[in-house]
């Protein structure tokens, strides 16, 4: 969780960069600007416990803020990913109780945060700007919840993985990101010398290069003929949720 000394305020870039603020229309940013800050997003931190709390929302920039459920027995499973799409915190915009997953920072990134409080303060005035595209964020996220609960049934390990890799690269913006592969394979729910078998293949066939616990994507088009269909059905979702507005 992000200190005060930590905090700065956004630019006028940053406010661009997540999709949810950058569909505002200027004036209804410049409002809501007053209440964000800029905090970087440190890897593991977590930013809300299930059954706890949401103090605060995050807008991420770049970054990978992972939904996790524990199911027991110290096995946590990922159900859902949020990045410069969208906001970490949606409890709070539909009035839920407390939320049922952790939430934390799978790659490291930056955000803009403000309360919990001015966020639904600032929901009810700013002209339906902020609720209409935060109603556009929520649909994404049944997608993805509902590709994600689709894909871990019916699609390999191989597949998925290639899936993970280019979303997370859409989202850190560049090709190459930190990542290990113990927490990948914590985020897809199998074992790591499963993920280190797929990703010696994916490297061996020039998709990608691993080094050092950073992984980068060499050939995005081979990369992506080895994913599932479930990467493209929820890159355009997440295309047609803001076109237009």
């Amino acid at each position: 969780m992000a200190t005060g000394d930590d905090l700065m305020q956004p630019t006028a870039d940053e406010l661009r960069r997540n999709l949810i603020l950058g569909a505002l229309a200027p004036v209804e940013r410049n409002r809501l600007a007053r209440h964000l800050r800029a905090v970087d997003l440190k890897l593991g931190s977590v930013l809300y416990e299930a059954g706890g709390s949401i103090d605060q929302v995050y807008f991420p920039l770049i970054g990978v803020v992972s939904l996790v459920a524990d199911l027991g027995g110290d096995t946590f499973v990922e159900v859902a990913t949020i990045g410069h799409e969208g906001m970490v915190g949606l409890p709070v915009f539909l009035g839920a109780g407390p939320p049922a997953e952790r939430a934390s920072v799978q790659v490291a990134g930056r955000a803009l945060t403000m309360s919990a409080e001015h966020f639904r303060h600032d929901v009810a005035v700013l002209d339906g700007g902020l609720q209409l595209a935060m109603q556009r964020f929520t649909q994404v996220m049944f997608v993805q919840l509902a590709r994600n609960a689709a894909c871990d049934r019916t699609h390999n390990i191989r597949q998925r993985c290639a899936r993970w890799l280019l979303m997370t690269a859409d989202r850190m913006r560049r090709e190459s990101f930190d990542l290990t592969q113990e927490f990948l394979a914590q985020m897809l729910g199998v074992r790591r010398a499963s993920v280190s078998e797929v990703a010696g293949e994916l490297q061996a066939e020039g998709c990608i290069s691993y080094r050092r616990g950073t992984i980068a994507i060499e050939d995005r088009e081979a990369l992506s003929s080895r994913s599932c269909d479930c990467y493209a059905a929820v890159r355009d979702a997440v295309r047609a949720a803001y076109d237009g507005l």
